[in-house]
């Protein structure tokens, strides 16, 4: 992980077939921004929906911090709004309704001092898909250490 990225989703990689990737900007409170700062979210079980022609991530859990603010009743899972340009966000839709594709978020991270979420347009993996994928990356595990010489016993 670099020093930039506040979290991933590598659940996202295993459980879809990754279409195409965008960046969104988000909409935060200040006690959110200083949670991320301390890198706590989670992204793990987080979607995006849309909602009136616009994009709203849900499941992002943001755990505030003991030094927030009093006057504040802070929310860890609240909707947040994601901000894109309108034709991005119309593809988006089209995707979605028409040919069957979902969007959730695979990492946030920091750029030019704001938060940005990296979204993508997936498919769902079936259960044969996954097991195709794990044979793959052992295979090309297997060969890397073979091309090496490091597995003499194969």
């Amino acid at each position: 992980m670099s020093s930039s990225t506040i979290a991933l989703n590598r659940e996202a990689k295993h459980e879809y077939f990754i279409e195409e990737r965008f960046e969104a900007g988000m909409v935060l409170q200040g006690w959110e921004v200083k949670s991320l700062r301390a890198n706590r979210l989670n992204l793990k079980d987080s979607y995006i929906i849309v909602k009136n022609g616009e994009l709203w991530l849900l499941g992002a859990h943001i755990s505030p911090l003991l030094t927030a603010s009093t006057h504040i009743n802070p929310d860890p899972t609240r909707t947040r709004k994601l901000l894109m340009h309108r034709e991005q966000i119309n593809r988006m839709i089209g995707s979605v309704e028409r040919k069957g594709f979902t969007i959730v978020p695979l990492a946030m991270y920091w750029k030019q001092g704001r938060a940005k979420v990296e979204i993508a347009l997936v498919k769902g993996k079936q259960e044969y898909d996954k097991r195709a994928t794990v044979k793959d990356r052992e295979w090309q595990r297997d060969k890397a250490r073979i091309m090496k010489g490091g597995a003499r016993d194969v």
